[in-house]
């Protein structure tokens, strides 16, 4: 019990010299001083940055919308194209289709010309043979005239 006493007279002791709150002329000395230092950092800090990060919204803002924006133009762009490309290919296709159906037109019609021409000559290296046939028969057969007529003559005188 002892111990009790001698704290509450440590309290009360401490009570009377100034204790953790002191509410003398020091107390609005320090409120004064505490708005003074709210006010000169609200002037000196707090507004240039809230300055410099609205600023920087801003940006980023800005920023942002041109970006959706460039986007959407090059999404525009692109479908163009692709759309401009796929024409082009079907163009191309059909282009080709069209050389390969002439270069195969051109090709029948050279066969066939080059078949009349082949059945031309065998026709004339036909005709030429024919030719050429009556022509030894007939050689042939002046050769046999004459050689009958020497084997007649000679039949005869013997």
């Amino acid at each position: 019990m002892h111990i009790i006493i001698s704290l509450l007279s440590e309290i009360s002791e401490t009570s009377e010299k100034g204790g953790l709150f002191d509410f003398n002329a020091t107390l609005p000395l320090m409120a004064l001083q505490f708005l003074a230092l709210t006010v000169i950092l609200n002037l000196l800090y707090y507004k240039p940055v809230s300055n410099v990060l609205d600023d920087r919204e801003e940006y980023i803002r800005n920023s942002l919308t041109s970006a959706s924006a460039s986007l959407l133009k090059a999404d525009e762009l692109t479908k163009t194209y692709e759309f401009e490309l796929a024409e082009s290919r079907k163009s191309a296709q059909k282009i080709i289709k069209s050389a390969q159906q002439e270069a195969q037109s051109i090709v029948s019609e050279k066969i066939k010309e080059a078949q009349k021409d082949a059945e031309k000559l065998l026709l004339n290296a036909y005709d030429e043979l024919n030719i050429q046939k009556e022509q030894a028969l007939k050689s042939l057969e002046v050769q046999i005239d004459i050689l009958s007529d020497q084997i007649q003559k000679k039949l005869l005188d013997n």
